[in-house]
């Protein structure tokens, strides 16, 4: 953050008949964290966000646990994404694109961002049968892509995230996070060489 850049932090809480939430972000943080869902998993990979994009993160979410997890983090990514495009304001001076490669041992996985002002994500690669594979024995395969459109579509993102080699299931899902974790990194990060915001139509 530079001297004159006002703080990027938000708070969101969000309280619905499945969920609760309380969710604090700050985009010009460390990468501490202190994160409660419920989902011990979710807990893992949302730390592993934190650390890698140098965000400071807080979540205390409870949740109809009893019925399945879908409802808990799907909730937590829709109030992570509303918390990013908060913090963001109004974008000036943000490199505004960021890309990673990151690899877990086996697994590979690559992210592209762009803190476009409209949301998309295309997801693949993941092997055959990941969505099906409970991570941890609670945590389905296919809420990893779900955890992404909840944040892209709410924080205006547009997101390219490849898998592209893995076997196990645990490293994949992690390589993906750290991955798109990196590349939020960049495209959050201000560029001393950018003046305004860097769009030819004047704002994002």
């Amino acid at each position: 953050m530079t001297a004159s850049s006002p703080s990027r932090t938000a708070r969101v809480q969000r309280e619905t008949s499945e969920s609760s939430i309380d969710l604090s972000i700050d985009l010009d943080g460390t990468g501490t964290s202190d994160i409660e869902t419920g989902v011990p998993f979710y807990d893992h990979l949302l730390t592993a966000f934190a650390k890698h994009s140098l965000t400071d993160l807080t979540v205390r979410a409870s949740g109809d646990l009893e019925i399945d997890v879908h409802h808990t983090v799907e909730d937590v990514g829709i109030v992570l994404g509303q918390a990013i495009k908060q913090a963001l304001g109004d974008k000036r001076g943000i490199s505004r694109y960021g890309d990673a490669l990151v690899p877990l041992d086996e697994a590979l996985a690559q992210a592209v961002v762009d803190i476009s002002g409209r949301p998309f994500l295309v997801h693949t690669g993941e092997p055959v049968g990941f969505e099906y594979h409970l991570i941890g024995g609670h945590f389905t395969g296919s809420m990893v892509r779900h955890v992404f459109e909840a944040i892209a579509y709410n924080a205006a993102l547009t997101v390219h995230v490849t898998v592209l080699g893995g076997r196990d299931p645990h490293h994949i899902a992690e390589a993906e996070f750290k991955a798109f974790a990196r590349a939020f990194r960049q495209a959050k990060a201000f560029d001393p060489l950018v003046s305004g915001v860097p769009s030819t139509k004047g704002a994002l």
